[in-house]
């Protein structure tokens, strides 16, 4: 039993390279893996067989189409994005920017939907895209409404590591910041997780009066100056507060 476990464990390593590398020969799978040839070779055949690997006419290993099935099905399974989606779409339309739908994940935040803007200069993120929890608006709205002690265990043993030139770095700063956020009920970051680029998040809150994502606008930071910013604040806490009250949220969020 021991031993399976461990194939089980050899084989998810090997499909994890993939998160990264589209395509793969296995003299590359066997130089990041560190797995024997041999075994990686069982392996590999083994995951080809079921479905998981596919390799085209070059040598080239990929993710195979059975991956396509389960990703839909737990896209559709994920209740929360089919009830966004519309608002989102409503939502960059009248703000004219990219709008994104992020969960927590551990001690990151996750990308699990996005509604690009139609302006030729833009933000480009991807579904899946990891961000720490202390960095950028629609992280940090989840943060701001962990329990205070979570929060706090969280921010002592995180090393807030710089990533735009706005990153908030000092514990104390992002105290307050996290404070003000829970207060106001949204959330600005300025070059946080990309130099100049603004972002505004709200969060949104289902029928346990639970925060179970961020809702956010995203883009140049140009383009969120002046009577702009208000408009969108705006704009994005009504699109958390619809999407909160689709998922049975009753109370009233700031």
């Amino acid at each position: 039993m021991q031993a399976n476990n461990k194939t089980v464990v050899k084989s998810m390593q090997i499909l994890t390279l993939f998160i990264k590398h589209p395509k793969l020969t296995f003299t590359e799978m066997m130089e990041y893996s560190g797995v024997p040839k041999t075994s990686l070779h069982r392996m590999v055949g083994s995951l080809e067989e079921m479905g998981f690997l596919t390799k085209d006419e070059q040598g080239y290993y990929s993710l195979g189409l059975l991956f396509l099935q389960f990703g839909q099905l737990v896209a559709n399974r994920l209740d929360i994005r089919n009830i966004a989606k519309p608002v989102m779409e409503a939502l960059r339309d009248e703000v004219e920017e990219a709008v994104n739908l992020i969960v927590r994940d551990g001690n990151e935040a996750m990308y699990i939907e996005k509604v690009d803007t139609l302006h030729p200069v833009r933000l480009y993120t991807s579904i899946g895209r990891r961000s720490p929890l202390y960095a950028g608006a629609c992280s940090r709205i989840i943060l701001a409404h962990l329990p205070e002690k979570e929060q706090e265990e969280y921010i002592t043993q995180t090393e807030l590591a710089p990533i735009g030139i706005g990153t908030i770095t000092d514990q104390k700063k992002l105290r307050n910041v996290l404070k003000e956020a829970k207060e106001k009920g949204y959330t600005i970051s300025t070059s946080e997780l990309e130099n100049f680029t603004t972002s505004v998040s709200a969060p949104i809150v289902n029928h346990q009066n639970e925060v179970v994502a961020g809702i956010s606008v995203a883009g140049i930071e140009a383009r969120f100056q002046g009577d702009r910013l208000p408009f969108i604040i705006q704009k994005v806490t009504e699109a958390a507060s619809l999407i909160s009250e689709k998922l049975g949220y009753q109370g009233s969020l700031k």
